[in-house]
């Protein structure tokens, strides 16, 4: 992950702000793997045995890029070959007998698994690997194309509704969207397949999706920003909606695990066991997919029971779950609890405790439990 730059200017200062991003030419020879890439089995319960391989992202073009440095264009964004070519590369260091290959990301990494992960499945099938299951994990990097909280002319990334911002992008990457999902839409309109709940009717390898129901990153091209002022009323509200919203996209995915925290980013984090949603841990539901793909691919069965693996909060704002990673004040870097969180978001107790027809120290209590 890493977001993306779209046109000369933000990609200049991102060059010169952010160049690991841009190059991997100043990159650190070795990296320790945290979370899902830990080779620690209290972090990684489920796959820290098995084959890894880190992409670090350099193209700043959400995966999709194919254009090379030219006259025109002193940056060169070719994510989407990038995947091909590691993927070839590693056919010969052993990939070519594999039973199952996940392609894994987070945030532009996690968009990045939707556009490519039919892509990498057929670059198998025509090299002559048809054995060989690709499946996706997509770690916040299921955006929605929502209106802003306040709308901004799109100037920088920051403040660039992600629609524009996609659609100037693709023009200045080359980008490829997936020919099922870009048949989907009129010319010109491939940005659509850039998000999650528009390009996921389109794939055809299973892809489990993880998603924080207020994710930070969504907020912020929301352009709702959570330091220093209590929230408004209409951003509560704003921020209410989206988690519905965001709830809704993802009611027919098969394969989903969306906490109601107000977060980014989880899977390669190592705190990335202790989240549940309905008392069922990522790692627990992730073996849970493992195993219901591994069954059906036998005999088509129904769930495994006890083994879920379509899980959504359901509670309705932001750290409702007492799972939640711990939320510091992004002045003080003190930690706060779940209540002090509440009213520094501008969140009214007494008025919420009316609306619910309940006792203000009852709401508190349920609050602070997480029911």
């Amino acid at each position: 992950g890493g977001w993306y730059c779209f046109n000369k200017e933000n990609c200049d200062t991102r060059y010169e702000t952010m160049r690991r991003l841009m190059s991997s030419r100043e990159w650190p020879s070795t990296r320790v793997g945290t979370g899902i890439l830990s080779s620690q089995p209290e972090e990684n319960p489920h796959w820290w045995n098995a084959n890894m391989v880190f992409i670090p992202y350099c193209s700043s073009d959400v995966w999709s890029g194919a254009s090379s440095k030219s006259e025109k264009n002193e940056y060169a964004f070719m994510g989407a070959l990038i995947i091909q070519e590691v993927i070839k590369e590693l056919v010969g260091k052993g990939l070519s007998t594999a039973k199952v290959l996940l392609l894994a990301g987070s945030s532009a990494g996690g968009t990045g698994v939707l556009l490519n992960v039919d892509r990498v499945a057929e670059q198998l099938e025509e090299m002559g690997y048809q054995g060989i299951q690709v499946r996706g994990l997509a770690d916040s990097g299921w955006f929605l194309d929502n209106k802003q909280y306040r709308r901004t002319d799109c100037i920088d990334t920051i403040t660039c509704a992600p629609t524009e911002a996609i659609r100037r992008g693709i023009r200045y990457w080359n980008g490829i969207v997936p020919e099922r999902c870009k048949l989907q839409f009129k010319e010109g309109e491939e940005w659509n397949c850039f998000f999650g709940y528009k390009i996921y009717p389109t794939l055809r390898c299973p892809v489990f999706v993880v998603q924080w129901l207020f994710d930070e990153a969504q907020l912020t091209v929301d352009n709702v920003h959570l330091t220093g002022q209590p929230v408004q009323e209409g951003q509560w509200l704003y921020i209410q909606n989206l988690g519905r919203e965001l709830r809704n996209t993802l009611k027919d995915v098969t394969a989903s695990f969306a906490p109601a925290c107000l977060s980014h980013e989880i899977i390669t984090r190592n705190h990335w066991t202790d989240i549940q949603v309905k008392g069922t841990s990522l790692p627990r539901a992730l073996h849970c997919w493992d195993r219901s793909l591994h069954e059906s691919n036998k005999n088509g069965k129904a769930p495994l029971k006890g083994c879920p693996i379509h899980l959504i909060d359901s509670c309705p704002w932001p750290h409702c779950n007492p799972s939640c990673p711990t939320i510091r004040d992004q002045f003080t870097g003190q930690e706060m609890n779940v209540i002090q969180f509440l009213m520094h978001m501008g969140f009214d107790v007494q008025k919420m405790a009316q609306q619910q027809g309940l006792e203000p120290s009852k709401l508190l209590g349920m609050l602070s439990s997480g029911n």
